[in-house]
């Protein structure tokens, strides 16, 4: 039988409800939606979308990393974002984290996000 594993790391936001940042199962790793909030402060990255996208990625990355794997064995994301118009502006930055083989994605626009923020994004990756 299969087992999961949470993943703890100190160099990701601490859960806002009852969550783990991430769970492991088998060779697949799945990830709590992350805001662009500074682990350290709990506070936002920034009151823009690409610094909170930015942040967002930096802190799915410490947990892929506290799992044991890393950006590019991510195999699919799906992005949350307040307002469909700062798609754009998320691609730019979400491009700097996947440049080559990069994984099937999913965006959609959600009415609101936890803290007010303006994007939330959650991976599947896998652990080599």
């Amino acid at each position: 039988m299969m087992q999961k594993r949470i993943i703890i790391t100190d160099k990701a936001p601490k859960a806002l409800g009852p969550y783990s940042a991430g769970v492991a199962a088998g060779n697949l790793i799945f990830t709590a939606g992350q805001l662009g909030i500074v682990p350290e402060t709990g506070e936002p990255a920034s009151d823009e979308i690409k610094g909170q996208t930015r942040q967002s990625l930096l802190n799915i990355s410490a947990i892929l990393e506290a799992a044991g794997t890393e950006l590019k064995n991510v195999v699919k994301t799906t992005v949350f974002l307040r307002d469909m118009n700062d798609f754009a502006a998320m691609n730019e930055i979400y491009a700097e984290f996947f440049t080559s083989d990069c994984p099937a994605r999913s965006a959609v626009q959600v009415a609101k996000l936890p803290k007010g923020m303006a994007v939330e994004i959650e991976v599947i990756a896998l652990v080599p």
